[in-house]
Formats: C-alpha cells, sequence, structure tokens
C-alpha cells in the first residue's frame, strides 16, 4: 500500500445529518460558531469530547472556552494528517481507501485491476437484475439484521444499527442502497452515505450465490457511475485493516488510493506544556 495525496470531501461525521441522526439517539452534539460538530462522551465516568474527522480550526479553544468546555480532555482524529501542537498522540494514523470519482467511466475502467475489471465483466454477462434507492428507516430491514447477525459472529463493531436507522430516518435523500437480485432472490446489498461532495460506503453483504457472481463488483461500478453523475467527487471505501487482506484488495483493485488519515490525539490542559510532536 501506498500513500497518496488526500482527496478532498467533506467528512460524514461532519455532515449536518450525522448531528441530526445522532439526537434521533438521544445524543447531544454540540455545532461551534465555525460549524464544527464536538461529541461528548464518558468514558470510565470522565467526559470527554471529540473532534471528529476534522483538523482543529484556530480558535478552536476560544469556541470551546466561549462555552464553557475548555477544560476538558478532547480527542482529536482529523481525516488527514495535519499540525496539532501541544497534543499527545494516542493512535498512529491508519489507512483508507478512497475512490476518486471525478473522471469518466472509461477512466474509472482504466483504473482497475486486471483481475478486478474482469469479475466486473463475469457480474455483468450474469443474470442480475440491479435496483437501488434510498435507505428505508426500517429496524427489521434484511441488511440490517444481517449487519448484526455478522457483527456478533465476527466479533468487530460498526455504527450502531440504530444510528443508521436514524440516518435513514433523517436524511433518505442522504442514503442510497443498491440491490442485487438473481430472480427474485436478493444476492448482494451495498449502502452508500452521501454527504457534500463526498460519499462514504456504509455497509454491504454478498451472499454466496453473489460472491460466485462477483455481484460486489457490479453494485459498486454502478454505484460510482450514480454518484458521479449526482456530483459526488470522492468515494470513501473505509479502513484498511491489516486482518482483512481480502478485504483490502477488492477495495484497492477497484481503483482506490490509500490515504493515510491524521491518527487520534489527546488534548487537554494538564498536557498543555508538555512538547508532544
Amino acid at each position: 500500500m501506498v500513500d497518496a495525496p488526500p482527496l478532498s470531501a467533506p467528512a460524514l461525521m461532519q455532515d449536518p445529518a450525522f448531528a441530526a441522526a445522532l439526537r434521533l439517539c438521544g445524543a447531544a452534539p454540540l455545532i461551534l460558531p465555525g460549524g464544527a460538530m464536538i461529541l461528548r462522551r464518558r468514558i470510565l465516568g470522565l467526559p470527554i469530547l471529540m473532534l471528529p474527522r476534522m483538523a482543529p480550526p484556530r480558535d478552536l479553544n476560544e469556541q470551546l472556552a466561549a462555552a464553557g468546555l475548555a477544560r476538558l480532555p478532547l480527542i482529536l482524529s482529523p481525516a488527514h494528517p495535519c499540525p496539532l501542537p501541544r497534543a499527545l498522540r494516542l493512535r498512529a494514523a491508519q489507512q483508507i481507501a478512497l475512490l476518486d470519482l471525478g473522471t469518466d467511466p472509461e477512466r474509472r475502467i482504466a483504473r482497475l485491476h486486471p483481475k478486478w475489471r474482469n469479475q466486473w465483466r463475469k457480474a455483468r454477462r450474469a443474470e442480475l437484475r440491479l435496483s437501488h434507492g434510498p435507505m428505508p428507516a426500517d429496524p427489521h430491514h434484511p441488511l440490517l439484521l444481517t449487519e448484526a447477525l455478522q457483527q456478533r459472529q465476527r466479533g468487530y463493531a460498526g455504527w450502531p444499527l440504530a444510528l443508521t436507522r436514524a440516518f435513514a430516518a433523517v436524511a433518505p435523500a442522504q442514503t442510497r442502497l443498491f440491490t442485487a437480485r438473481r430472480g427474485q432472490r436478493v444476492v448482494a446489498q451495498m449502502l452508500f452515505l452521501r454527504h457534500g461532495t463526498g460519499a462514504s460506503y456504509h455497509i454491504g453483504h454478498s451472499f454466496p450465490e453473489g460472491r460466485r457472481f462477483h455481484a460486489h463488483n457490479l453494485l459498486l461500478m454502478t454505484a460510482c457511475d450514480w454518484l458521479a453523475a449526482e456530483g459526488h467527487e470522492t468515494l470513501d471505501l473505509g479502513l484498511l485493516h491489516s486482518a482483512t487482506p481480502g478485504l483490502n484488495r477488492f477495495k484497492l483493485r477497484s481503483g482506490a488510493r490509500a490515504c493515510a488519515t491524521g491518527g487520534t490525539w489527546l488534548r487537554w490542559h494538564p498536557l498543555a506544556r508538555r512538547r508532544c510532536p
């Protein structure tokens, strides 16, 4: 994996729809005067603040002081590397797979790895019927039930499913669910969330028949074409994990670039005099 210069797009976790979904779930995010969204959590009973997926504004301390929050621990997790003076690093930068949608379909096809391109062509020849539309805010939607089961079986944690439902409820137009069927059977699905000029892959599943016909390759290329036509410039395919090399290959062979995040940092007034890298 090779780092590439980051592509610019507003972050999903700084989108107003994300804040509205949190409120629907009972959370109380703080929107600062400059527009940055601060999350408030408790860890071991200690109140903390979190600024997710954006570089801190120059006057962040002043904005927090005006809200009476300047002395609370603040966790920073910028989307891209940026200077963070007087902050203690908690976790090194991770990598995400980012697709550039700002090119024509032929150039997107040219970027595909040959094996990935062959799988996509095989899926195009299969008897797959595609459809897409907004994600229903239904707690019993099969995609959400399948995701919940897989999280339990594989022991990973993504967004709480209640938060996904809340996002679909408050901003249905910012969701897009792509479905592949063979006959009447759903064989694969991919859900994308839209935010400004960017979009993010959220969750998806492929059943054995879908994997046999490489349905996710076809769904992803179809989603890229639709998102680009709607004015989106980038598609975030999510983190690249060392524990999932097969998934990493799928993402990067689709033409995505590996881009470094800014890591995770702690800024807190007792550490203010400590010199941190």
